[in-house]
């Protein structure tokens, strides 16, 4: 399981390619560094504007928007502040 501690790798679904997040970095940050724009506003996952569907692995949520059924049934997740609870998570971006 990945925690803040631990890097993980979060894969585009749609181009294949695969972005190293470190360790207490975001997806978020790990994006925009790869030149990869995604949509984002806050950056503390309490507007909603960096949601993304989740196509495989487990989000840590970290944000204030999802519901506990949401965050549960793992189908997106806030980029802006959530990890990965595994090695890998594929996203639809």
């Amino acid at each position: 399981m990945a925690d803040d501690n631990t890097a993980f790798t979060v894969k585009l679904a749609q181009s294949g390619q695969s972005i190293e997040v470190p360790a207490g970095g975001t997806i978020l940050f790990s994006l925009l560094e790869a030149g990869i724009e995604v949509p984002f506003s806050c950056g503390h996952g309490i507007c909603g504007t960096c949601e993304t569907e989740v196509v495989e692995g487990r989000p840590d949520h970290r944000d204030f928007i999802l519901t506990d059924e949401e965050k549960a049934e793992n189908k997106t997740i806030m980029i802006c502040c959530s990890r990965s609870r595994t090695d890998e998570l594929v996203l639809d971006i």
